[in-house]
């Protein structure tokens, strides 16, 4: 009996301490992921990767991964900018995105960088990427992601938002422009989405009514004339959506705000692409923008005859941003946090 009592604990104890071990393990995992419920996303990998200082991505990319995953199917995985002493999220650190190799089994990649500058054994699975003819999603300081100041010698250097051999880099070549300049006044004029009645038929635009965001406009100059401006967005005279329109030459005309383009890499392979200029978190407020995000989404990888109007874009848990400012940033959280 005693034998047995002994052997019976030491299993216990022994399952204990294997389960244990396999929480820890994924408790450290520097990323979330969402496993994709039943939608018409299944089977398809969504990775979204946040790294800004000022606009919050941190909050807003968990939110929109939860969202595709748990109502449309998607499997999603974030990745986020950390900490390595502590293995805490830091957006102030710009070289340490790990999971960046996840993108390999990636069908769209959702990001939200800025001015980044990432180890060359982590571009290169992202420049890989951006060469699949795999799709693109970029949010508001994605047209400058990346910035290269301590390794300018990098072969991905050309990356950099102020490239001049590869003009305007990333942004730019990619996405279609990179940093100008804050058209509307940052932190004082607030913007209104406006749909561009060309394009208002875009399977994108389906049930998008509506969008207003806390953000201002950015300046915008490079786009090509082929490129698909979906909505345009108009400044407001204050920071609440009953604001009025800014008189004069900031809304004459008004700066793309929303856009598809597309963009051959070194593969031959041509990506969708979707870009806009909005993104904060508190942006990810107004229901229209999520909507949006969520059919460029299916539009991306080319399911856009799935899209519905009336599709949830709810949140999954309860979803209040911190307003976007250098430093805002919540100290000591984890990715695990944002398990669900």
């Amino acid at each position: 009996m005693r034998y047995y009592s002994f052997t019976r604990t030491s299993i216990l104890l022994l399952t204990g301490l294997i389960c244990m071990s396999a929480g820890l393990s994924q408790a450290a995992d520097p990323w979330v992921e969402y496993k994709g419920t039943e939608g018409p996303g299944k089977g398809k990998h969504i990775v979204l990767i946040s790294g800004d200082e000022e606009y919050r991505s941190e909050e807003a990319l968990p939110m929109l991964g939860q969202i595709l995953a748990i109502r449309h199917g998607f499997k999603c995985t974030v990745l986020f900018s950390i900490n390595p002493k502590d293995g805490t999220i830091d957006p102030t650190n710009q070289t340490n995105i790990p999971g960046i190799e996840k993108l390999a089994g990636a069908d769209l990649m959702i990001l939200a960088l800025r001015f980044r500058e990432l180890p060359d054994s982590d571009m290169k699975h992202f420049d890989q990427y951006v060469n699949s003819g795999k799709p693109i999603i970029g949010l508001r300081t994605a047209t400058h992601s990346f910035s290269y100041s301590r390794n300018k010698q990098s072969p991905f250097a050309r990356y950099s938002f102020n490239n001049g051999d590869w003009k305007g880099g990333f942004g730019q070549q990619v996405l279609g422009d990179t940093w100008i300049s804050h058209h509307g006044h940052h932190g004082r004029e607030s913007t209104r989405g406006v749909i561009n009645p060309k394009n208002a038929k875009h399977p994108i635009l389906t049930g998008v009514d509506d969008i207003w965001g806390p953000t201002d406009v950015y300046g915008i100059r490079n786009l090509l004339p082929t490129d698909n401006i979906l909505v345009r967005g108009q400044v407001l005279t204050g920071m609440k959506p009953s604001d009025k329109p800014v008189a004069g030459q900031k809304n004459q005309p008004m700066m793309p705000l929303v856009w598809t383009r597309e963009y051959t890499g070194t593969s031959g392979k041509t990506s969708r692409i979707v870009c806009t200029t909005m993104g904060a978190s508190v942006d990810f407020e107004s229901a229209g923008l999520r909507r949006a995000i969520v059919n460029a989404s299916y539009w991306c990888t080319g399911m856009e005859k799935q899209i519905s109007p009336t599709s949830s874009v709810d949140y999954i848990r309860e979803y209040k941003p911190t307003f976007f400012g250098f430093g805002k940033y919540t100290r000591g959280v984890k990715p695990s946090d944002h398990a669900l």
